[in-house]
């Protein structure tokens, strides 16, 4: 119910000020709201030849193709003028993102599609842990923590290492593997549950912990930094796992208040101490190495561990090939019945996606959110605000909406700014700190066809803003 209510907050409100902007004269146009492709130029106006300027007359005519530019500049041209039909388009800036039509197809093509293929391939070899007896295995081993997080699932259930493999590809920064194997956990999870439009408490519990977004080796944002040319791009790392850290701790704490779960379980004890003492040696270790030796650990560490769990899967299948003779089947043709339920699973989950994209779309062209974000900004600076943090704000707001638009404003802000400047490193931060909460939220519950979240929107939130606070205190210590 509260997303559906923001959902249409969004849309109204954006609708409605793209309409008004058009009749006070503030937008010349909305073609781009609707048909506009991000980095586009953007049609601020349109006037007679002989109603300009005769400087800027005589440069147009001069100029090839008719078209002028002022203040040229490649990556974000000021403003262009092109004379066509007797009447001259003025074009100022660029569009920041797609408009809806755009949106919808880049959704279907670039998003879903991926997703869809990568679904087949890992839902495949989740059906061989299944019939091979891995995933019982692992269930088995964990449930003395998993029972006393999640209480309602019982023991040794599938959805244990559904979850497990879904907080391990999270942790390890590979999202390809992550979401299929939480969507997974959520049909697990839905089998358990007694209101099927409701979200259970252990599918609140799992969406929480999996948006705070816990990640060992941030692979993509040492990446971006490497290309915008930082001394040493690894140097974010340890915020990074610190800032996702904290989220994560705060999740499990704000929903397990309200699940009333029992914090002073020693398993639960353990495992956090496990989990600390993991993380500590792995930055104890990183830390030692030389700036090559930590690129190339970074680089490498995440993907062969993906390749280790496929080997591992097929060798385990391999070596228990009686169990699926038992099933009247294969591996490869259970490889296939899995990938089939994946591509079923992506077909069902691509409307959810595409509303909620189409919504954030509009949001950001309408120029709400520039309007909100240079808002926040000015009342950040009058309040004394470091502005190097001020002007990494944009990828914090953006991030819960859409992953694709922060990443765009961080790529941005290390142009700017600078790679190595406060406003590069904290907006690196921000990018890796969490989930993008609305797209999570309409995937992981889409797939199951949950109506009613409850409080999970409201909870990711306020995780979202713990991180964020976390990540400016963060990075004002270590830069």
């Amino acid at each position: 119910m509260v997303l559906s209510r923001f959902w249409l907050v969004i849309f109204i409100s954006s609708i409605i000020f793209i309409v008004v902007s058009l009749f006070t004269a503030n937008t010349y146009t909305i073609d781009f709201v609707l048909n506009g492709v991000k980095g586009d130029k953007v049609l601020v106006s349109e006037k007679y030849l002989e109603q300009l300027p005769v400087y800027l007359k005589d440069s147009i005519t001069a100029a090839p193709e008719n078209t002028f530019v002022v203040n040229r500049d490649l990556s974000n041209p000021d403003t262009t003028y092109v004379y066509t039909n007797k009447t001259v388009k003025i074009y100022s800036g660029v569009q920041k993102s797609d408009g809806l039509l755009p949106t919808c197809k880049s959704t279907l093509v670039d998003i879903i599609l991926p997703l869809i293929a990568y679904l087949a391939f890992f839902c495949g070899l989740m059906e061989l842990l299944i019939i091979s007896g891995a995933s019982g295995k692992l269930a088995t081993v964990l449930s003395p923590v998993f029972v006393k997080v999640f209480p309602s699932i019982p023991k040794n259930h599938p959805s244990i290492s559904y979850m497990t493999l879904n907080f391990a590809a999270n942790f390890l920064g590979l999202d390809s593997a992550a979401t299929p194997f939480g969507l997974k956990a959520m049909e697990s999870l839905q089998e358990l549950n007694p209101e099927k439009d409701r979200a259970s408490d252990a599918q609140i519990m799992f969406m929480c912990l999996h948006a705070s977004g816990l990640t060992l080796i941030a692979t993509s944002i040492i990446g971006y930094r490497a290309a915008a040319g930082a001394a040493n791009p690894a140097d974010v790392m340890l915020p990074c796992i610190i800032t996702s850290f904290i989220g994560t701790i705060a999740a499990f704490l704000i929903v397990g208040i309200k699940q009333k779960i029992n914090f002073k379980s020693a398993s639960l004890v353990g495992v956090l101490m496990a989990l600390i003492g993991a993380i500590i040696g792995l930055l104890m270790y990183v830390n030692q190495l030389d700036l090559i030796g930590k690129n190339y650990f970074t680089n490498n560490l995440s993907g062969l561990i993906l390749v280790g769990i496929i080997a591992f899967t097929l060798i385990f299948s391999f070596k228990h090939e009686k169990k699926f003779t038992e099933a009247s089947t294969t591996v490869f043709e259970s490889f296939v019945v899995g990938a089939n339920n994946g591509v079923k699973t992506g077909v069902v989950i691509f409307p959810y996606v595409l509303g909620m994209l189409v919504a954030i779309s509009l949001f950001r062209n309408s120029g709400l959110f520039e309007i909100i974000s240079n808002g926040l900004g000015y009342v950040f600076s009058n309040l004394g605000v470091n502005k190097g943090i001020v002007d990494a704000l944009p990828v914090a707001l953006l991030r819960p909406f859409s992953s694709a638009g922060s990443r765009g404003f961080l790529l941005d802000s290390m142009s700017t700014f600078g790679a190595d400047s406060l406003t590069g490193r904290l907006s690196s931060i921000f990018q890796c700190s969490a989930e993008s909460t609305f797209y999570v939220i309409a995937v992981y519950f889409g797939s199951v066809n949950i109506k009613n979240t409850r409080y999970a929107l409201g909870t990711m939130l306020l995780v979202d803003a713990i991180c964020v606070v976390t990540a400016i205190f963060v990075a004002s210590w270590f830069f």
